[in-house]
């Protein structure tokens, strides 16, 4: 099961308070003050870990704090650094602020009662909203602060409190038995929502029962559900498909395939499952769009293909605009003539030259489909990693107009030719004869201090140095 939206509290260490001691030893008159200072509190860190796949670890666990710093000791003393508290996240989730006041929403889980989860399907968006918890929600109420999408990236979200002076940092020649010493740091303390995007490469899109599941199934070692009536598939699944048999000295050919629950007419409204689940198929490099031949609420397979078109449309049209890969599945209860024409039918409405057909029940035309998502996700996975060198290499030159380093740098390099100019101006005489004179500072009579001008004043003579002629003296 994934889980794939959070809300958590997190809190920074506070810093441990500095320490007011005094040094008491045998043979010491008058030792001073000596209190340690205190330590530095732990920090609340996010890391983006690939061997974590869901948000299930904090579906049971939401406030999150880290070590605080110990107080200061005797004798000067340093007190003990709190340790950072690592929160290991999936690679791909969002991080949005939320505001602290107010309890923790319930987890809403569709696995634990799927009869009310199917009732409040058939729900409209405002229904639903208003007698459920705000995790049906696809867009999140506080402001984006990162976005976890490469492995490894650390995000420190908390910072933990400076450790405080201990009193021995307060003595001064007149101050010299001070009794006084600095508290810790405050903490850091923040409302997080944690959304996640599951990173794949081919998404699952269709109608409910259109076989989406089935496919995955297949191709993969996934178990999601599968059953004869529609929304099968509450939460989305993630299965890796090989493509072919691995040859002599090459490398196997995996794709990561991500099935999303069904999508139905007016999904991008909030009808059905709403866009809930259509996050994650931001992420993903190509859509595989399944369609069922014969649909079992009586629609045609040209009113589904529209539907869900205008469903992506109307959620992100640069979603729209990812490559997509046309299957009509359940082939083996097509006849040859009904497949040809349904075939031409959808590539006229994708406006594409190919249009699958497969079975998952006999995998007839299964390796076809998985080659031609092997293609086409690895074109665009080439075209990325060549966008993103080539933003890159402008960054690094700035001259890129929307980039404010770009900008930074460009007004830097202007002014320091600018400076440059000015510097030569000033170096070189406009009047040949000036060329012997060299340039005298001097001080500017009701100036600050070091303000001077160049001045010049006339040519320098070189002095004779006499030579002392050294007599012989007689022997």
């Amino acid at each position: 099961m994934i889980i794939d939206s959070a809300i958590i509290e997190v809190r920074s260490g506070a810093g441990g308070d500095g320490m007011v001691s005094f040094r008491r030893e045998k043979g010491i008159s008058k030792g001073g003050p000596y209190g340690g200072d205190g330590g530095r509190g732990g920090d609340v860190i996010l890391l983006a870990d690939p061997e974590v796949e869901t948000l299930l670890d904090f579906s049971g666990r939401h406030h999150w704090k880290a070590q605080p710093g110990e107080k200061g000791g005797r004798k000067g003393m340093h007190g003990a650094a709190g340790s950072d508290l690592i929160i290991h996240v999936p690679v791909g989730t969002q991080v949005f602020e939320e505001p602290v006041a107010g309890a923790l929403p319930k987890e809403v889980s569709f696995d634990t009662d799927p009869d009310a989860a199917l009732a409040e399907i058939f729900l409209s968006g405002s229904e639903r909203a208003a007698i459920h918890a705000p995790e049906l929600d696809s867009k999140p109420v506080g402001a984006l602060l990162a976005d976890m999408d490469a492995p490894g990236k650390r995000l420190v979200i908390a910072r933990g409190g400076k450790g405080g002076l201990g009193n021995k940092m307060f003595k001064t020649s007149t101050h010299q038995t001070p009794r006084e010493a600095e508290p810790g740091g405050p903490t850091e303390e923040h409302r997080l929502r944690l959304e996640l995007k599951l990173v794949a490469d081919v998404g699952l899109l269709g109608k409910p029962n259109a076989g989406k599941s089935t496919f995955l199934c297949r191709v993969s070692k996934a178990t999601p559900k599968i059953a004869d009536y529609p929304f099968t598939t509450m939460r989305p699944h993630l299965g890796i498909a090989e493509v072919g048999a691995p040859q002599a000295g090459t490398s196997p050919r995996r794709l990561v395939v991500a099935d999303m629950p069904g999508l139905i007419e007016n999904a991008h409204l909030g009808a059905g499952m709403g866009i809930r689940f259509l996050r994650h198929v931001e992420r993903t490099r190509v859509l595989l769009h399944i369609l069922e031949h014969a649909p079992a609420d009586g629609s045609t397979i040209l009113a589904n293909y529209k539907a869900i078109r205008t469903a992506l449309k109307g959620y992100d049209k640069a979603l729209a605009k990812k490559p997509e890969v046309v299957v009509i599945s359940k082939s083996d209860l097509l006849d040859p003539a009904d497949e040809a024409k349904l075939v031409k039918q959808m590539q006229k409405a994708a406006k594409t030259a190919k249009v699958f057909t497969m079975s998952a029940a006999t995998g007839t035309g299964m390796r076809e489909v998985l080659e031609e998502c092997w293609r086409v996700s690895g074109a665009a996975k080439a075209a990325e990693a060549a966008e993103t060198a080539e933003a890159e290499a402008k960054i690094a030159a700035g001259w890129v107009e929307d980039s404010p380093t770009a900008a930074t740098r460009a007004s830097a390099r202007e002014a320091m030719r600018a400076k440059r100019s000015d510097n030569k101006a000033m170096k070189k005489p406009s009047n040949p004869a000036e060329k012997n004179r060299t340039p005298r500072f001097e001080k500017i009579k009701g100036a600050g201090k070091g303000a001077t001008k160049t001045i010049h004043r006339g040519p320098v003579k070189k002095k004779k140095v006499k030579k002392n002629k050294v007599k012989a003296k007689n022997r």
